[in-house]
C-alpha cells in the first residue's frame, strides 16, 4: 500500500511539474536521512521545470550551529560544478549534468563530521528559488574485541577477561555466562565502553562459556563474542584398566595413566617397585603394555609420575595376580548368584503368601465384627424397650402404693411390734428379767396380757433383749426408706419429674405432711389419729384392709397360744 501510495504521489507532481513545477524528490520540505562511517551516503534533490522554465543554478549548502551556512557544491548552467572548502575531493554530484536532471549530492565515505542539516537551494528563470532541507545523521558501528586472561588455580579474585567496544551512539556490553562472578563497566570519552569479569578461577570453570554481548541500535540483535574460560591446573592422575581380573597367563594386559591436568601433560613416567619395571613391559605415552602373558612376579605397586607447564602430580596403582583363571572363579560366583536367586525368589512367595493370608484374616475379622455391632445394636434397642415397659409398671404401681398409704402404715407398725416382741414364755421364777411389754413377771399361775389381750412375751436374757432392739431399730429403717420412696414416687408423678430432680424442700413438706401417727401407745378399742378421715376417703378399700389385720392378729393369737401350751 505504501509503494502505491508513493508511486501515485509521484504521478500527481510530475503532472503539477508539467504545469508549473515542482520537486520530485525529496517530497517533503524537511527529511531525515540516517548514515554510517566508511559507508557512501547519497542526499537526494530533484525538481522538475514546468514549461517556459529553466533551472539556472544548483547549490547545497551545510548549516553550522551559529545559524550561518557553509557552501558545500554549486552546479552554474555555465561555470559549472565547484566544489567549497574542505568538502573538495570529498562530494560530488550523482548526475554528470545536475542541472538539467538529478541534482543529488553524494558522500563517497561518511565521516562523523558530515552530520547536520543540508540545503539543496534551486534557482530557476522567471520562477524563482526552491529549497529542500535534509537531516543527515551519522552512526558507527561498534568496533569491539574481547582479551582473554591466563589463570591458573590459586589465583586470587581478580579479573578474567575484558571486554571493549566503540561506537556512535555509545554501545552497552553484557556478559553471557553461568560462571559465578562480578562484572563492571565503565564509559570513556569518544563513544568507548569497556567492561571487566572478575572471579576467583577454580579448575572446574577451564572451558566454561565467558561470551561478550555488545548491543547497538544499529544492530538488530547483539553481537555477540564467544570466549571460554582458561584455567591452568597441575595434574591428577588416576591409574585405570580394562581388565577387571589379572591373573597367571592372561595376554596383552594394559594399564593407563590418565592425567586430568591442563594444559595437558606430556612427561609421563612409570616405575615399578619404586624401580624399573619388569621385562617384557613397554611404555607408549599414557599406556603401560605388557608384551608377554602375565607372571605372578609381575605383581606389585605400579607408580605413575605427569608433569605439566602448571605442576605435577603421581599416583599408584597395586596389581595382584592371581594363579586361577577369571573362568575357574566365575563358576562358584554363578552358582552363588543362582543361589540367591532361589532365596530371594523363596522369601518373595513367602512374604506374598503371608500378605494374603493377612488379608484374608482381616477381612474376615472386620466381617465378624460388624455383625457382632449389628446384634450388640438389636441387643440394645430391646434393652431399651424393656426398661420403657419397666418404667411404665413401676410408675403404675407407684401409683397404687400411694393410694394405701396410711392404712399399710398402719399394717406395717402394729406387725412390727408383734413380730419384733420376744418369743418366750418361760417361767416365773427367773429374776431380773425385764419385759418388753409389761412389767415384771406376775403371780405363779397367772397369764399377763398385754393392752390387746394377748399374753406377755418376756425375754429370755438381755442378748434376746439387744437383738430384739437391733431387730427393731432395722425394721424401723426399712420403713423410712419404703416410706420415703412412695413418697417419691407420689411427687415425681404429681410434678411429672423424676424423684431426684424434686426440690428438697417440697419433700420435707411432703414428709411432715404424710407422717403417720405413732401407734405404740394405742389401747385396746381405741383408733389411731386420724384414723376415720383417712377411713372416709378409702371406703372401697378398708373392708380389705380391716381384714388383713384380723388375719394377721389371729395369725399372731394362734402362735402365742402354741408358744403358751409348749411352755
Amino acid at each position: 500500500m505504501e509503494a502505491i501510495r508513493t508511486r501515485t504521489e509521484l504521478l500527481l507532481l510530475l503532472i503539477v511539474a508539467c504545469v508549473q513545477g515542482a520537486f520530485v524528490e525529496p517530497l517533503q520540505p524537511n527529511t531525515d536521512l540516517l548514515s554510517f562511517t566508511d559507508t557512501p551516503t547519497r542526499l537526494p534533490c530533484q525538481y522538475q521545470v514546468a514549461q517556459g522554465q529553466s533551472v539556472v543554478q544548483v547549490t547545497w549548502n551545510k548549516e553550522l550551529p551559529d545559524g550561518s551556512e557553509d557552501p558545500v557544491i554549486m552546479a552554474h548552467f555555465t561555470e559549472g560544478n565547484r566544489e567549497f572548502g574542505r568538502y573538495s575531493g570529498r562530494v560530488k554530484f550523482e548526475s554528470f549534468t545536475p542541472i538539467t536532471e538529478n541534482s543529488a549530492l553524494l558522500i563517497p565515505a561518511t565521516q562523523e563530521s558530515d552530520e547536520g542539516i543540508y540545503r539543496c537551494h534551486i534557482t530557476t528563470y522567471p520562477n524563482g528559488n526552491f529549497e529542500r532541507r535534509i537531516k543527515l545523521t551519522v552512526w558507527t558501528l561498534p568496533i569491539s574485541s574481547l582479551d582473554p586472561v591466563n589463570l591458573v588455580e590459586g589465583q586470587p579474585y581478580g579479573v578474567v577477561a575484558s571486554c571493549r567496544a566503540v561506537g556512535r551512539p555509545i554501545p552497552w556490553l553484557s556478559w553471557d555466562t553461568d560462571l559465578p562472578g562480578r562484572s563492571q563497566n565503565r564509559t570513556n570519552e569518544g563513544g568507548a565502553v569497556s567492561s571487566h569479569y572478575s572471579l576467583h578461577p577454580l579448575r572446574s570453570m577451564n572451558g566454561k562459556k565467558l561470551d561478550c554481548l555488545v548491543w547497538h541500535p544499529a544492530l538488530q540483535e547483539p553481537r555477540r563474542i564467544s570466549n571460554n574460560l582458561v584455567v591452568q591446573y597441575p595434574p591428577d592422575p588416576i591409574i585405570s584398566s580394562p581388565t577387571a581380573h589379572w591373573y597367571v597367563g592372561l595376554k596383552e594386559a594394559e594399564l593407563v595413566c590418565e592425567s586430568r591436568g591442563y594444559p595437558k601433560p606430556q612427561d609421563v613416567t612409570w616405575t615399578w617397585r619404586g624401580g624399573l619395571l619388569p621385562e617384557g613391559v613397554s611404555v607408549a605415552g599414557e599406556k603401560l603394555f605388557f608384551r608377554r602373558a602375565l607372571q605372578v612376579n609381575d605383581s606389585g605397586t605400579y607408580e605413575c609420575m605427569v608433569r605439566n607447564a602448571v605442576g605435577s602430580g603421581k599416583t599408584e596403582y597395586a596389581l595382584i595376580i592371581s594363579e586361577n583363571s577369571q573362568k575357574n572363579q566365575e563358576l562358584p560366583a554363578l552358582g552363588d548368584n543362582l543361589l540367591l536367586i532361589i532365596i530371594g525368589a523363596t522369601a518373595g512367595t513367602v512374604v506374598l503368601v503371608l500378605i494374603i493370608v493377612v488379608l484374608i484374616v482381616r477381612r474376615h475379622h472386620q466381617s465378624k465384627t460388624k455383625k457382632l455391632k449389628m446384634e450388640l445394636q438389636e441387643t440394645k434397642d430391646e434393652m431399651n424397650s424393656l426398661s420403657r415397659q419397666a418404667s411404665f409398671r413401676r410408675l403404675n404401681s407407684s401409683s397404687s402404693v400411694s393410694r394405701m398409704q396410711p392404712d399399710d402404715y398402719a399394717l406395717l407398725r402394729v406387725d412390727s411390734r408383734t413380730k419384733y416382741s420376744q418369743m418366750s414364755l418361760e417361767h416365773g421364777n427367773y429374776k431380773g428379767s425385764q419385759s418388753t411389754l409389761g412389767g415384771r413377771w406376775g403371780p405363779p399361775g397367772e397369764v399377763m396380757r398385754d393392752e390387746y389381750g394377748r399374753p406377755v412375751v418376756w425375754s429370755d436374757d438381755r442378748e434376746s433383749l439387744r437383738a430384739a432392739e437391733s431387730n427393731r431399730e432395722e425394721e424401723e429403717q426399712r420403713r423410712k426408706m419404703v416410706e420415703s420412696y412412695v413418697k417419691s414416687s407420689n411427687m415425681s408423678l404429681d410434678s411429672g419429674l423424676p424423684s431426684s430432680l424434686i426440690p428438697l424442700k417440697a419433700q420435707q413438706d411432703d414428709s411432715n405432711r404424710h407422717k403417720e401417727p405413732d401407734l405404740g401407745h394405742l389401747q385396746e378399742g381405741d383408733s389411731p389419729p386420724g384414723y376415720h378421715s383417712v377411713m372416709g376417703q378409702h371406703q372401697h378399700s378398708k373392708q380389705r384392709r380391716r381384714e388383713k389385720i384380723n388375719c394377721f392378729v389371729s395369725c399372731t393369737s394362734n402362735k402365742f397360744s402354741i408358744a403358751y401350751l409348749h411352755v
